[in-house]
């Protein structure tokens, strides 16, 4: 099989239907929210088609990027999903994600202009392949043997991110690419009030309560996990100092983790008990964006909830360790609502699932560091550090 050479495509006419392929994370779904918002203002008149997992499919209604959505099964073969968008007879197809299988759909497809960040094994797929930026810092793990050379000081080689590094930039740049504005805008999810009284209502985060959001899991690993005790620690000292209420978050596999914190917070202590919902597994997405919209600041490792939060308007407080709030920090980069918080360790960001050594990134993240963090943003004088 002869692999074609990838060539830019002629950028006369505007398409009158547009595809984008969708990333499969509900963080990078989020980040990518910016590139829609160009994307509509650089074609107004055309219909703009997302295609996404089903399991993200929730997260769209109503939003002003999008005319309509088109979902897949997890287990949909690309054979499937290229015949449903040659179906749709688009002009053309921004895909997001870097994945061959992104392009492959898009090939199978036959749809004439394929835009997507230039990736190796698949670029014969694209007409137009978008090079990275210079000097862009992407996300690198290290070994162990380099994390023990860091800790040991033998090695003072760091991270060091320009903010065009952030992923709301690559995808802009494919937007810019097609003539669009590159410019960074807020991450922005639709929340309508009627759903937001709804959710209340359903959950019971009465609005004569200041609501905290805890949210203590993180898919991706321990090492991204502030510990438990900690974030029990941190709601017990805000409530002694704010009244509040707490709204326990996460996925099904984090009920366990969200229930233990709970029980917690009921044992007698000091002053009146903290009213606590647990709402870990058991909200749909359209649910989980109200409820975080309900809170007033939310507590939250480095997670797809961190970034649905910010994208509602309501502030994070994030203790980050293995992974780096330059390359994929919630909100507009610099946003000083969100209060991002790091320790000194030489060995991070590692971007490990798995700590090797003793978690001491999290670990220098102190109870009070989150307090204050948190009090500061609810009287709204938040500070990124």
């Amino acid at each position: 099989m002869t692999v074609p050479t990838p060539r830019p495509h002629p950028s006369g006419g505007d398409p009158r239907r547009i595809v984008v392929r969708g990333v499969n994370w509900l963080g990078d779904a989020v980040m990518s929210t910016p590139a829609l918002r160009r994307l509509r203002e650089r074609f107004p008149d055309a219909e703009i088609v997302l295609l996404t997992h089903e399991k993200l499919a929730g997260l769209w209604p109503g939003h002003p990027s999008v005319d309509r959505v088109l979902a897949f099964a997890a287990k949909e073969s690309v054979w499937s999903v290229a015949r449903r968008l040659r179906a749709e007879r688009a002009g053309l197809a921004l895909l997001l994600p870097n994945s061959p299988r992104s392009g492959l759909e898009a090939w199978l497809a036959r749809i004439p202009r394929r835009v997507g960040g230039a990736w190796p094994w698949r670029d014969w797929m694209l007409t137009d392949g978008v090079p990275p930026a210079p000097g862009v810092v992407t996300m690198r793990k290290r070994s162990a043997p380099e994390i023990s050379r860091l800790v040991a000081g033998l090695d003072g080689s760091s991270l060091v991110a320009p903010r065009s590094s952030h992923q709301i930039h690559h995808y802009l740049r494919l937007v810019g690419h097609l003539g669009g504005d590159v410019a960074p805008v807020a991450p922005h999810l639709q929340v309508t009030p009627a759903e937001q009284v709804a959710e209340r209502e359903r959950s019971g985060l009465v609005p004569d309560t200041t609501w905290i959001g805890l949210n203590a899991g993180a898919e991706y690993g321990p090492a991204k996990r502030w510990p438990k005790e900690r974030f029990v620690e941190a709601a017990r000292g805000l409530h002694l100092r704010l009244g509040c209420g707490f709204a326990l978050f996460g996925g099904k596999a984090d009920v366990p983790l969200a229930e233990e914190i709970a029980a917690a917070l009921q044992v007698p202590g000091p002053g009146r008990r903290a009213p606590v919902r647990v709402l870990a597994g058991r909200t749909s997405l359209r649910e989980l964006c109200a409820a975080l919209a309900a809170c007033r600041v939310v507590i939250t490792n480095d997670t797809g909830p961190m970034h649905v939060a910010a994208a509602v308007g309501t502030p994070v407080v994030v203790p980050f360790g293995s992974t780096s709030p330059e390359l994929t920090g919630p909100g507009l980069p610099g946003d000083p609502r969100h209060l991002l918080l790091r320790a000194a360790a030489p060995c991070a960001p590692c971007f490990l699932r798995e700590c090797p050594i003793d978690l001491r990134c999290m670990a220098a993240i102190t109870t009070d560091l989150v307090v204050d963090a948190v009090v500061r943003a609810v009287q709204g004088a938040g500070t990124t550090r």
